[in-house]
């Protein structure tokens, strides 16, 4: 498989299209101006403990405080409160030693958040999830440093290595390696991405996260509630460090500053990989060239159409998504059970493609198409679960209720991405539904009927071009009909501006009678 990553800076806003086989699969946004983003550290203040909830406010700078379950909070939630405390009040100036920090005991699963966060203390939390519609940030005190090809959890000694990597003796090779580099007070979680790496790759991984701790504690030292201590890397960075392999083929931006932390970037992670990367600088917007404006269009919107003719309904609700699976016209041969097989195929792909190039999280409902036989509606189960496998959100799919809806679930962990592909019809107001050209006639001839009953004469109807030729053309055209009856000369105008069902009327003055 290809992957590409085209790069789309603006003024407001960059733009991050990856492709998968010239298939838009993620689209990223981020904001000149982002802040919350999942991974952040923050220094907040706790505002206020709900015990109903088992949960608390806290005050991390954002408009609405932000959320902390019982459950978010680490085990170690006692030694951070104690580090962040040293960390504010420390008067040295290297900084205290972490590797002689004594480690506070765990807190029990199933304690009361009032016990553990009473006196309302300053607390080092984590972004678990960007501020969602009305919702503030939620908080972790489960805090990690992502890099290459570990991750660090401070405040415990385990090792853990990624279910992905399958070799019993590459998990072994690795654990040993990160047992004898590792420093004490920081757990280490080994990525799938760090298999068949040496151990100076892995040291020189640990080695950074390290010192962004260290950087972490110094940006502690004297900091004031609310304060942002770290952010996470930009999104290019982020997407380059979780997504980078062997069949990254191509990375393109048309900004020279992005280019060049881009490049910066590559040569510390990856240093073979810095020649796919390239300037676009040919004049034509970066996303027409590569497709991905065609392909934003076509992706967006509640209807989305499938190659064969078959086609997806997009419902949000506020409780869940719902897509409904239609077949259209299409038909692969004369046995219906079959036709319906390969169309829920089909689309059980793009329903996968569109959760994560949509970022759609929580609950989602798909209707597919009926079928019968129970070994087909295990094997579109199979299939979906391996069209979801490259998508990074957690998710979970279950199998097919007797109703014939399939039910998944995914991680939502910032707003979803939506794209305004069409507006609303000025004529129908959205509703679908617009009067019939004879009930406008009628319409029409009701008020022109009052107005000649009103003594004006002179009158001009100023109507749509497709209406104003409705009512004079043919003959006797409808405005021949209305001067015959009403025993006076009508005329009738068209005029672009308008809406299909939109008419006015003037007087002899040319001024626009009010009805």
């Amino acid at each position: 498989m290809n992957k590409e990553l085209i790069i789309n800076a603006a003024p407001q806003a960059v733009e991050i299209a990856l492709l998968e086989d010239k298939e838009l699969v993620e689209l990223h946004s981020e904001q000149a101006d982002a802040s919350f983003a999942v991974g952040d550290l923050y220094l907040g203040k706790v505002k206020k403990l709900i015990p109903g909830l088992n949960a608390a406010f806290i005050d991390v700078g954002f408009e609405k405080d932000a959320f902390l379950h019982y459950t978010d909070l680490s085990p170690y939630v006692r030694s951070i409160l104690k580090f962040t405390n040293m960390s504010m009040n420390d008067r040295s100036e290297q900084g205290f030693d972490y590797s002689k920090f004594h480690v506070e005991p765990e807190i029990v699963k199933t304690g009361k958040i009032a016990e553990v966060l009473s006196g309302k203390p300053h607390i080092l939390v984590q972004i678990l999830k960007e501020p969602i519609a009305a919702k503030g940030p939620r908080l972790s005190c489960e805090l990690s440093l992502p890099g290459r090809f570990v991750v660090i959890t401070p405040f415990n000694d385990i090792i853990a290595v990624s279910r992905k990597i399958h070799s019993s003796e590459e998990r072994k090779r690795l654990h040993k390696i990160i047992e004898a580099i590792k420093p004490k007070n920081f757990g280490v979680i080994v990525r799938t991405a760090a298999e068949g790496k040496h151990n100076a790759e892995l040291q020189e991984d640990l080695l950074s996260l390290i010192n962004t701790w260290k950087s972490i504690q110094k940006n502690l030292k004297g900091a004031v509630p609310p304060a942002k201590i770290l952010s996470e890397e930009g999104k290019t960075n982020s997407i380059l460090r979780d997504l980078l392999s062997e069949d990254f083929n191509k990375i393109v931006v048309n900004d020279k500053n992005i280019f060049t932390d881009t490049k910066t970037y590559l040569q510390r992670i990856a240093p073979d990989k810095t020649d796919i990367l390239s300037f676009h600088n040919n004049g034509s917007p970066i996303f027409d060239s590569y497709g991905i404006t065609k392909q934003v269009k076509a992706s967006f919107g509640k209807t989305v159409n499938l190659p064969s003719g078959a086609y997806l309904i997009v419902e949000h609700t506020e409780a869940l998504h719902v897509i409904d699976v239609n077949s259209g016209y299409k038909s692969v041969s004369n046995n219906q059970e079959q036709n319906a097989l390969e169309t829920n195929l089909e689309a059980a792909a793009e329903i996968a493609r569109q959760l994560r190039l949509r970022d759609i999280g929580g609950i989602i409902v798909v209707d597919f198409i009926d079928m019968r036989l129970l070994e087909n509606k295990k094997r579109l189960v199979e299939q979906m679960e391996l069209f979801m496998k490259p998508d990074r959100a957690k998710h979970a799919v279950l199998p097919i209720t007797k109703f014939g809806l399939m039910q998944l679930t995914r991680q939502r962990m910032k707003p979803e991405m939506n794209i305004n592909t069409s507006e609303i019809c000025p004529s129908c107001a959205g509703t679908g539904k617009i009067s019939s050209t004879l009930i406008l006639e009628d319409e029409i001839e009701k008020n022109l009927s009052y107005l000649i009953m009103q003594k004006h004469d002179g009158l001009t109807i100023e109507v749509h071009p497709i209406l104003h030729a409705y009512l004079t053309k043919g003959f006797p055209s409808r405005r021949l009909k209305w001067r015959w009856k009403y025993k006076q000369k009508i005329l009738i105008k068209a005029n672009s501006n308008y809406h299909l069902t939109e008419f006015h009327f003037y007087d002899k003055n040319d001024e626009e009678i009010k009805l």
